[in-house]
């Protein structure tokens, strides 16, 4: 089953309509959020040792502190 452009408008003008054009912000930015970091653990994965292990939870905590702090 193919979509056409029309089909894919009105999915894309409903999504906007139950969600909003806030909400919808907000998952895209968490998205990128999450595939940013994963991209960075991914890239970390040859520190194998406990302390680079440590080093990284606390990194971690310190960014998730700093992301639910709320914006100005």
């Amino acid at each position: 089953m193919r979509f056409g452009v029309w089909e894919i408008l009105l999915i894309i003008v409903l999504v906007l309509v139950l969600f909003g054009g806030s909400k919808l912000a907000g998952v895209g930015k968490n998205l990128g959020r999450g595939i940013k970091e994963f991209k960075e653990e991914v890239k970390d994965t040859g520190e194998s040792s406990p302390q680079a292990a440590e080093a990284s939870a606390e990194d971690i905590e310190k960014k998730e502190a700093k992301n639910s702090e709320p914006d100005a």
